[in-house]
């Protein structure tokens, strides 16, 4: 009989909370020197840890930079996977559009960095794109066009319209430097949230 393998211990508090510090120096530190030019010493320097007992958590920096990346992806995906296809849809698209929008602003270093990623082929997080950001796309698509055949909204390419929430949303952190260079610093967000909202939102408005 074959014996069954042993479950994975649980991670501790202490262990949960040092994983998140490594993360964030990580964060920091690739997005100021790159994959290339960052160092496990920063980044161990940058959490307060020694070497050693990072390097018990992830054993090599591409460890660090791809869980880096999958961390960012993940939380970034929490808000689509909330399109629920019972509730009204500008609504439900409008609360997606806003968090985006806030999540831009509230960390433009993560969507640099994983913009960065992308450009240079998504090396280390291909996987990532052809499975759970794939899967999860398709079936919020499927929500969008079950609006679409209810004549809740008009018409429109579901997975281009995703597409263009994502490049709309982020570029006020891709592109800060530019947003900023002709808007002026720190850009009125709500203004900038009913812009983009209006932009978005009222071509699939149906008419009462």
């Amino acid at each position: 009989m074959m014996k069954s393998k042993a479950k994975p211990a649980a991670k501790t508090r202490i262990q949960s909370e040092n994983q998140d510090l490594i993360l964030k120096a990580a964060l920091d530190v690739f997005s100021t020197y790159g994959y290339r030019g960052a160092t496990v010493d920063q980044i161990a320097a940058k959490c307060g840890l020694s070497k050693p007992n990072l390097l018990y958590y992830f054993r090599r920096k591409e460890d660090i930079y791809t869980a880096v990346l999958e961390h960012t992806l993940t939380e970034w995906l929490i808000p689509l996977r909330m399109l629920d296809v019972t509730n009204d849809p500008i609504t439900e698209l409008t609360n997606y559009i806003s968090t985006k929008l806030e999540m831009s602003h509230r960390n433009p270093a993560a969507s640099r960095l994983f913009a960065n990623e992308v450009l240079h082929g998504a090396p280390h997080i291909r996987k990532f794109l052809n499975g759970p950001l794939k899967d999860l796309v398709e079936a919020k698509a499927a929500v969008i066009q079950t609006w679409i055949e209810a004549k809740k909204i008009k018409p429109v390419d579901p997975q281009h319209f995703i597409f263009s929430i994502w490049a709309v949303t982020q570029h006020y952190a891709d592109f800060a430097v530019q947003v900023e260079a002709i808007m002026g610093p720190k850009p009125d967000r709500l203004k900038t949230q009913t812009a983009v909202l209006e932009i978005l939102l009222n071509g699939l408005k149906i008419s009462p």
